[in-house]
């Protein structure tokens, strides 16, 4: 559980760059790849990553105007990763505005359970680590370059003067 407003923030700064770097690689000719037939394509799995920041602050108090939870997926790579931005960022500040310390110690209905303000923070930022390493794979599978998320990606080690670990 996130504990302090820094700490989120801190650590949403971190997160949400990493995933818009995720979103950014995705081209408008790649959003249709899946894993399989019936399966979240990269556009999906974006699109359910921006969307659910407001859907789940909705449950906590906090109004977030940038997008719409139910809003239709768009039609390029662009509007989707823009999105994100925006509703990311807008995250962050609503939270810094609008709740102290001590409201992450608050606890709100999520889902039939009861969830403190600070665990509903960094689940979501758990929920955006989980589809983003999804997203990894389809733009590996794509044929695009995977973006560096904790260390080098297998085609960015040259980048670093290293080279790849042995399969």
């Amino acid at each position: 559980m996130l504990r302090t407003i820094e700490d989120f923030e801190e650590l949403w700064a971190y997160e949400s760059a990493r995933t818009l770097n995720v979103l950014r690689a995705v081209t408008d000719e790649t959003m249709n790849q899946a894993v399989a037939e019936r399966h979240r394509t990269l556009a999906r799995l974006g699109w359910h990553i921006a969307t659910t920041i407001p859907e789940m602050c909705a449950r906590t108090g906090l109004k977030l105007n940038k997008l719409d939870p139910e809003a239709p997926l768009p039609k390029t790579a662009r509007e989707i990763a823009d999105a994100y931005e925006a509703v990311a960022a807008e995250l962050l500040e609503t939270v810094k505005k609008s709740w102290t310390d001590k409201s992450l110690f608050e606890q709100n209905d999520m889902y039939g359970e009861m969830w403190k303000n600070g665990s509903t923070l960094l689940i979501l930022i758990k929920h955006e680590i989980h589809h983003r390493g999804q997203m990894s794979v389809l733009l590996r599978q794509a044929g695009l370059k995977v973006p560096s998320i904790y260390g080098p990606a297998y085609e960015g080690w040259a980048e670093h003067g290293g080279t790849p670990p042995e399969i």
